[in-house]
């Protein structure tokens, strides 16, 4: 273990990216981009990072602009309950944690959207803590170079902590995340791995099966077009640009001859506290 953490963190030195959520240690900010980073590629976060954190530079600047702002200003991210999640968290630590961060896991998953994951990378990148942030991309690495076999989640976190080198959270994970991303990937480029030494699997001859796809929960996600995702996709964003009437939310939705299951998309929005019906004759849809 001890050179296979030597050989990580000498890699990591000389190939880890810029990106501007490592510039910072800042607590909220790497909230920010741990909760943009869950099922979104590092490119498309990185613009949508910089305007965020310069719209809300504190949780105070968020919680204070209201959710339909944070909702508008997350546009073309996707998985539009992250920026309601963010939203709220942003009010939790004002109302309970006088606008800062809290920095113990009890506290931070107690925050809306906030999981074992990302408490982990919070209190690594910002606070120093010595514990493992396990993204997919750091199970792929554990469970081909350490493991040989299948891992879990909860056991690649534990896996994980015992790898850390004390003092050295933000260096190890940040790297193996980008050993992950950009040399142990999914069609693994071994001849140019800094662990190929140390790794198990490729000390087997690296053939099938491979340890990490017999561990992958992954699944595979339903058709987008069409669907009620694309439906609400399509409302959303006509939210963001103003009020919608009862009598075009088909058309928002992209449904103009299914006006029940357009009405069922908007009654969801509602339910979940994105958006609400104001005035009475005839009602209209907006933001909350």
């Amino acid at each position: 273990m001890r050179s296979f953490r030597r050989r990580v963190l000498e890699w990591g030195r000389d190939n880890r990216r810029d990106l501007p959520w490592r510039r910072t240690r800042d607590p909220w900010r790497i909230l920010v981009s741990e909760v943009m980073l869950q099922q979104t590629q590092v490119e498309r976060v990185v613009p949508h990072y910089v305007r965020f954190s310069a719209a809300f530079p504190n949780p105070s600047a968020c919680a204070d602009a209201g959710s339909a702002e944070v909702v508008r200003l997350w546009a073309g991210l996707g998985y539009n309950r992250r920026a309601l999640n963010l939203h709220r968290a942003a009010s939790a630590v004002v109302h309970r944690h006088h606008g800062e961060i809290p920095s113990d896991d009890v506290s931070l998953r107690a925050l809306p959207g906030v999981g074992a994951y990302t408490s982990r990378a919070v209190r690594s990148f910002a606070f120093g803590a010595d514990v493992a942030a396990v993204d997919t991309n750091a199970v792929r690495v554990l469970a081909r170079c350490v493991s040989a076999a299948p891992l879990s989640v909860g056991q690649a976190m534990a896996l994980g902590d015992r790898l850390v080198p004390r003092g050295g959270s933000w260096e190890f994970n940040q790297t193996m995340f980008d050993l992950g991303a950009t040399v142990c990937t999914a069609e693994p480029k071994c001849g140019r791995c800094p662990l190929r030494r140390q790794c198990a699997w490729y000390g087997a001859g690296g053939g099938e099966p491979d340890p990490w796809r017999r561990g992958s929960t992954a699944t595979k996600q339903a058709r987008f077009a069409g669907s009620d995702r694309q439906g609400r996709g399509r409302l959303l964003d006509a939210l963001r640009h103003g009020t919608v009437t009862s009598a075009a939310l088909a058309a928002a939705c992209g449904w103009p001859d299914d006006s029940a299951r357009a009405e069922r998309i908007a009654g969801s929005l509602v339910c979940e506290g994105f958006a609400k019906w104001s005035g009475s004759a005839p009602p209209v849809l907006e933001l909350c």
